[in-house]
């Protein structure tokens, strides 16, 4: 079966991909185009997005740049949307052995954590007219420590708790907020993980699955969440894509 036949629901939707000029991002928005929404995917940069564009194999996708950074921008972009149906926030960074320092650790927060939160705040009006919902990128982070990511580990556990809040807070008008939490993805970001046996050996043993999970593993959670026929009672959920690595 393919993904459009298991989510017919998305046809004529339309779709908000931020962060998803590759990897897990680029993945989820390839689903959702292949479910028949109408998807933008968003990069940080003009550069980041022409290079997404160059690449073959992107029908019913368009592009475009977005600094989740920028209130000015964020708003603006969102102003110029005529309709949403699904917010997916993608956009993040992991600075490996950098994050202790402050600056570095602020960096990360304002991408991944406060970056998030002002796409959910300025997609609010939007979702509540078309009763549509969000879909944050927690992490296997959000449930424990990483020593050389203190960063990364406070945005992504800052943002399964932003899940659960905007849930509450949303939930009034009628816009359903969950979360994935992705385990070890093979994406560019862990490339020199897979890359490096010391390391990526540990991963594979404690993984019961045994195997790194691909952006297509966590897509297929992302569209069931954003589906209304399928999960119109779930809302905030954090919901582990990790091949069983939280349980060992």
């Amino acid at each position: 079966m393919t993904t459009e036949q298991n989510h017919p629901s998305f046809s004529g939707q339309r779709v908000l991909v931020v962060g998803a000029t590759s990897g897990i991002g680029h993945g989820i928005a390839q689903a959702f185009a292949q479910a028949g929404a109408q998807v933008t995917a968003t990069g940080a940069t003009a550069a980041e997005v022409a290079a997404a564009q160059a690449q073959p194999g992107h029908p019913g996708m368009a592009f475009a740049p977005l600094d989740v950074r920028d209130d000015a921008l964020v708003a603006s972009f969102f102003g110029a949307l005529e309709r949403l149906d699904v917010l997916v926030n993608c956009a993040g960074i992991i600075q490996r052995g950098q994050e202790h320092d402050p600056v570095a650790f602020a960096r990360v927060i304002d991408i991944n954590l406060t970056g998030s939160m002002r796409t959910c705040a300025a997609a609010r009006g939007l979702l509540k007219a078309s009763g549509g919902c969000i879909v944050n990128t927690a992490s296997m982070l959000s449930f424990f420590g990483g020593g050389l990511v203190p960063g990364y580990s406070a945005s992504k556990g800052g943002v399964a708790q932003l899940t659960k809040s905007l849930a509450i807070a949303y939930a009034a008008d009628g816009i359903r907020v969950n979360a994935v939490a992705p385990g070890w993805i093979a994406t560019p970001l862990t490339q020199a993980l897979q890359d490096d046996p010391a390391r990526s050996a540990p991963i594979l043993a404690r993984t019961p699955m045994g195997r790194w999970g691909t952006p297509q593993d966590v897509a297929g959670p992302v569209l069931f969440l954003a589906n209304k026929a399928q999960a119109a009672f779930v809302t905030g959920v954090v919901l582990p894509v990790d091949g069983g690595y939280l349980i060992t």
